[in-house]
């Protein structure tokens, strides 16, 4: 087997189905390991939550954000002890918003006990503090930058060249997609199921106490490259400076296009999405990964050849390690 390039990706909110994760636990042990120890750390049944949502909870951000962490890591985790040492370390992680903590957890800078930690308490101040809602358009961000400044609202994401998220208060929203159905006829605008204008200026009432709980956080050596979504480009090694850029990647745009483009400039080869699940079918089976079609988009248009492989179920999983082992 040739040495591969590996690059992990983790998908961010908006990624999460009642019922993911319950084919892994049925599966493997490492799944199930990974569930029991988030049951004790966040001191609710993550398994409950995560396959019944018994109380409707887990499309509100305190619970989204642990819940799918958790599913990322169960499936990096089932990922892991099938490839064993045949696929060998990754070259970098990336994670897209949320995802990021999971990046840091593939790669050793956090546990994921101490992600999970994160990640609870970042998901209650974004839901207790946060303001506005989000609308993912099919606009350039020079489009819509400056639609967005005339209206009050920010750049939440820049996914693609002709994929970039707007936020703000609701009101702005609803001006802001008037005047660009005038402006930009054929151009699409779809609101997200947010609790807040995530990476914008209407999160910095949730950064600042988070700043608080991200000082105390214990980061270790990283084992391999984690991309920024508040820079693009690659975490620096010192913790004090990851611990500074989650605190930003708060209010400020996730640069995912950057992100996957400074991962292919470095010459990654395979590119393995692990976690979270969209579309209407009920299953983890029937679920689709929640970054293909951006990765695809980019790798079209870099005339890339790298290796796109799902590994968001058990099925998936199983299919992508023997994709990688056989060739």
């Amino acid at each position: 087997m040739a040495e591969r390039k590996l690059l992990l990706i983790f998908p961010g909110q908006g990624s999460q189905y009642v019922g993911m994760g319950s084919d892994l636990v049925d599966e493997f042990p490492e799944a199930r390991n990974v569930y029991e120890r988030a049951s004790a750390v966040v001191g609710y049944d993550m398994r409950e939550l995560s396959f019944e949502d018994p109380r409707d909870e887990l499309n509100k951000t305190r619970f989204t954000q642990p819940a799918l962490l958790t599913h990322e890591v169960a499936c990096l985790e089932a990922f892991r002890a099938l490839a064993g040492d045949a696929v060998g370390t990754p070259a970098l992680a990336a994670g897209h918003s949320l995802g990021e903590y999971s990046a840091l957890v593939a790669a050793g800078a956090l546990t994921f006990e101490r992600a999970l930690g994160l990640v609870s308490e970042r998901g209650r101040l974004m839901s207790e503090l946060g303001r506005g809602g989000m609308l993912a358009t099919t606009l350039d961000v020079d489009s819509a930058r400056d639609l967005a400044d005339k209206h009050f609202c920010g750049i939440g994401g820049c996914n693609l060249p002709d994929q970039t998220v707007v936020a703000g208060e609701e009101r702005d929203l609803d001006a802001l997609t008037a005047e660009m159905a005038e402006r930009h006829k054929g151009k699409r605008a779809i609101r997200l199921n947010t609790e807040g204008a995530f990476h914008t200026y209407l999160m910095v009432s949730a950064a600042q106490p988070f700043r608080e709980v991200l000082e105390t956080a214990q980061l270790e050596p990283l084992s391999f490259g984690v991309l920024s979504n508040y820079t693009g480009g690659l975490h620096d090694a010192e913790p004090s400076a990851i611990r500074s850029r989650l605190f930003f990647q708060l209010f400020n745009p996730v640069l995912w296009f950057d992100c996957l483009n400074t991962a292919l400039d470095t010459g990654i080869d395979t590119i393995v999405e692990l976690g979270g699940g969209i579309g209407k079918g009920a299953s983890p089976a029937e679920k689709r990964p929640n970054l293909e079609g951006m990765v695809k988009k980019t790798l079209k248009s870099r005339d890339d050849g790298a290796q796109y492989l799902p590994a968001i179920n058990a099925a998936g999983i199983r299919a992508a390690v023997q994709q990688l082992i056989g060739d």
